[in-house]
């Protein structure tokens, strides 16, 4: 069941799904992996309460509940990306290397994407002159992927923005919800290992 939802995640079916993957995609293999589906009844309920998907009751499927979560999220950050003229791909391509450069064949297991898919839009991004390819200081024989100033300071904007105001999609549970939902939520990430492979 989880596999599918982590399939459905990274496929191009809603819009670049790519760029919610960090959090989306760990969020789903962590639990998998961490069984924490026991400690997350009560936060996953409120949520489906708050926005209404309609399935709050006892015995519910998690793994459709964080399908839909991951689809909330993914909504909130392409509107974000858009207001600067951003593609979901594009932005988490540049919060992924606004503090050092990183090898292709890095970015490529980072972000769930195939070579090919992120040669192509780093071909795109590139074009907009947010990103350049340098060899590495320690070998020159490898590609690393850096930011322009341009880049930088856009990849900085959107990055703030988005940890600003994806919080918002949990503004309709009471506080104590929210703790719980920002406790369970932080327990997932941490425990995947994404925040650390996608920032410095």
């Amino acid at each position: 069941m989880f596999d599918g939802v982590v399939a459905s995640l990274t496929s191009d079916r809603y819009g670049g799904a790519t760029a919610l993957v960090p959090a989306a995609v760990g969020l789903v293999r962590a639990a998998r992996t961490a069984m924490l589906a026991e400690r997350i009844p009560a936060a996953l309920a409120a949520v489906d309460c708050a926005f209404g998907t309609g399935r709050g009751e006892a015995g519910v499927d998690y793994g459709d509940k964080l399908f839909w979560l991951s689809v909330l999220i993914q909504r909130r950050y392409a509107q974000i990306c858009a207001e600067y003229d951003l593609t979901s791909s594009q932005a988490t391509l540049l919060c992924a290397i606004k503090d050092e450069p990183r090898r292709m064949s890095y970015l490529a297991t980072a972000l769930g994407m195939t070579k090919n898919a992120l040669s192509q839009l780093v071909d795109r991004t590139e074009r907009r002159d947010l990103v350049s390819r340098v060899s590495s200081e320690q070998d020159r024989r490898v590609i690393m992927l850096g930011v322009t100033p341009t880049g930088k300071v856009l990849a900085e904007a959107v990055y703030a923005e988005t940890t600003k105001r994806l919080p918002d999609i949990a503004e309709n549970l009471d506080a104590e919800d929210q703790r719980e939902f920002e406790r369970v939520a932080t327990a997932v990430v941490d425990r995947s290992g994404v925040s650390a492979s996608t920032s410095s």
